[in-house]
């Protein structure tokens, strides 16, 4: 008994590691990256850039959570037209946050007391909007590499979990050269805000074309 213990512990391992760097790598997405970028690309500080990033990881960890042991508890998909208008919602939301992220850019001063708690509000929404759609997805790769109920759900935590480090590794990163700009680079500041904000707006409206052809 013990030694058969033992091999299905050994044999769970890897299958977790594979799950964490696979949360990582969906973290870096295209609609992932972009959408985020908008909210920490308007950051001052390091640490807040990092904590968008966290947030969006935990907002989407809790979506899969919730939606996919759903599903796998009574053994359902998520119907493709449905997943599909899910995936469609994704790119108006993108398309949503390069609209006001621009509009920020046009204020003379657009921070105040509530931009940290906006913006983990708005980091965990965007998380909990993207772990919608990607819920589908989830329940078939959960159903495809693990069997039972507690492997589904510690191999969904601990993808969750590499989306939460993967999304902070990239939010830091994109912060840095924020932060290192002073007062008076504020014009340089908003710039670089505009185009990332077009970029977003431009990729959400290709996004949604893309899913609109294929309803």
């Amino acid at each position: 008994m013990r030694r058969e213990r033992m091999k299905t512990m050994g044999s769970i391992w890897p299958v977790l590691l594979f799950g964490l760097l696979l949360g990582m790598k969906h973290a870096t997405e295209p609609d992932h990256v972009i959408a985020v970028s908008t909210i920490a690309s308007r950051t001052k500080k390091l640490s807040l850039s990092s904590l968008a990033g966290m947030f969006w990881g935990i907002g989407h960890t809790l979506t899969l959570l919730v939606v996919g042991m759903a599903m796998i508890a009574f053994e359902r998909q998520i119907p493709e037209q449905i997943a599909s208008y899910l995936e469609m919602g994704v790119g108006i939301m993108i398309v949503i946050l390069g609209i006001a992220s621009f509009r920020s850019t046009m204020r003379l001063d657009h921070r105040h007391q509530g931009d940290i708690h906006d913006l983990h509000v708005k980091s965990t929404l965007i998380g909990i909007v993207h772990g919608l759609a990607g819920s589908a997805g989830m329940v078939l790769l959960t159903m495809t590499t693990v069997k039972g109920t507690w492997m589904a759900l510690a191999f969904i935590l601990i993808f969750g979990l590499g989306t939460v480090i993967g999304m902070m590794l990239f939010t830091t990163f994109l912060g840095i050269p924020f932060v290192w700009m002073k007062a008076k680079q504020q014009v340089m500041n908003q710039w670089i805000v505009k185009t990332v904000s077009l970029i977003s707006i431009a990729y959400g409206v290709y996004y949604m074309y893309h899913i609109a052809a294929e309803i």
